[in-house]
């Protein structure tokens, strides 16, 4: 008898230890887990990037230039250049007159629409299409017209020009554009119609030169940009751009990646040691009634008192 009471209090001594061991980890770990750091924001120093390229084939059908028809005689700018453009997503048409970069406008429902300015005497317009890449599709047939200003000024012409023919930013963040600005004579005055519904911007410049145009779009999509500028004798230049708003990447509700993988693996921490731990609290508390009982029951077939 001895031997078995020997043998189930040992057994109910181990038992206690286990829980008491399982109840500081379940206390522990917490503990703990609220302490461990989140991972390190990338990029890391010593880190090493890989970089790729989607290649696709570029344009095959050309656009077309359908107004002004050829041999035209202009008196004022701008004028509109319109056309017929191959269907496609994010397609763009540039504008070329004496084989400089113009303007711009996107290829939407298989036509486009640019106002350009012109270079005194003979202009060669020609439409080129564009991809996403970058990528140019054959050239429009050439169409050559002309513009006529008598009133020009020993200075000549102002004009406007860009290195990007179409720039994009996500919504909320600034769209920074250089814009290069040569000829005329200062000071001179600059519109730049955004083409969201806003009100223009207005400010002037005393000298030529490169100088930044900067906007903050609301909601994504794809506008067409105009630029004027108008110098001291009144000359006028145009220049017509592909502003691209992105889709809204941020979402203020949610947390980063980096967020929601330490959360997830906090509640991991917390509750994997715990549920595993959870049958050895069971087991012991039912083996230790199971040995009252026995105990009571002993001393109770002995003649003794049972408490």
């Amino acid at each position: 008898m001895k031997n078995t009471n020997y043998s189930i209090n040992s057994t109910i001594i181990a038992l206690s230890i286990v829980s008491i061991f399982a109840l500081l980890l379940v206390w522990f770990v917490p503990q703990v887990a609220g302490q461990v750091s989140p991972p390190p924001e990338n990029p890391q120093s010593g880190a090493v990037g890989m970089q790729g390229s989607i290649t696709a084939p570029a344009p095959t059908q050309a656009a077309t230039i359908t107004v002004p028809s050829n041999g035209q005689v202009f008196s004022s700018v701008p004028i509109t250049v319109s056309g017929v453009c191959p269907p496609g997503d994010d397609l763009i048409v540039k504008i070329f007159k004496n084989n400089i970069f113009s303007g711009s406008a996107a290829c939407q429902d298989g036509s486009y629409s640019i106002e350009i300015d012109l270079f005194i005497g003979q202009n060669d317009l020609v439409a080129i299409i564009f991809d996403a890449l970058d990528q140019a599709g054959p050239p429009s047939s050439t169409i050559t017209v002309f513009f006529e200003d008598a009133g020009v000024a020993s200075v000549g012409r102002p004009t406007l020009s860009s290195n990007f023919a179409k720039r994009g930013a996500n919504p909320g963040q600034t769209l920074t554009w250089p814009i290069d600005l040569s000829g005329g004579q200062g000071p001179y005055a600059v519109s730049v119609d955004w083409g969201d519904g806003t009100t223009p911007d207005l400010f002037s410049l005393e000298f030529p030169g490169t100088f930044n145009i900067e906007h903050v779009y609301e909601r994504p999509g794809v506008y067409n940009i105009v630029i004027k500028v108008t110098d001291a004798n009144g000359s006028p230049a145009f220049l017509q751009l592909v502003g691209v708003a992105n889709g809204p990447l941020a979402q203020e509700d949610m947390g980063t990646p980096t967020e929601l993988d330490t959360a997830a693996a906090t509640a991991r921490v917390l509750w994997q040691p715990a549920a595993l731990l959870i049958p050895f609290i069971i087991s012991t508390f039912w083996l230790g009634k199971k040995y009252q009982l026995k105990s009571i029951r002993d001393k109770i077939e002995r003649g003794e008192r049972p408490f």
